[in-house]
């Protein structure tokens, strides 16, 4: 869970009006320690992680997507020598996301549309 920038100032601010420790901090506001640690080098909060890919080339990815598009990805990841979950990561980065339609829900909808067009 992650506290509001406030809430962790205002725990840091009653650990010096009071002249507590650590350790007393963190059994008054019921946080651990380590938090407390951490918020005393900084206050506001990561949303995100500020490192780069580093297992995949993501311009060499890039260009796997445009000469594969339907491939799947565990197929990405052993042309290019990285896990799975990997080849899922550095997609979302690169804000790649597409759901492959099978033949049969394409033939749906065609029916669809084509009922609809009669009415």
């Amino acid at each position: 869970m992650t506290y509001s920038k406030d809430f962790r100032q205002h725990v840091l601010d009653y650990k010096e009006e009071h002249e507590l420790t650590f350790e007393q901090t963190s059994q008054h506001f019921d946080i651990s320690c380590r938090s407390l640690f951490r918020w005393a080098d900084r206050v506001e909060p990561c949303t995100k992680r500020n490192k780069p890919s580093t297992k995949v080339d993501m311009e060499q990815l890039r260009c796997d997507v445009e000469s594969h598009p339907d491939d799947y990805q565990w197929e990405r990841a052993k042309r290019l020598g990285v896990t799975q979950s990997c080849i899922h990561y550095a997609l979302s980065r690169l804000n790649i996301t597409f759901k492959k339609k099978h033949l049969s829900t394409q033939r749906q909808m065609n029916k669809h549309a084509a009922l609809s067009s009669k009415n």
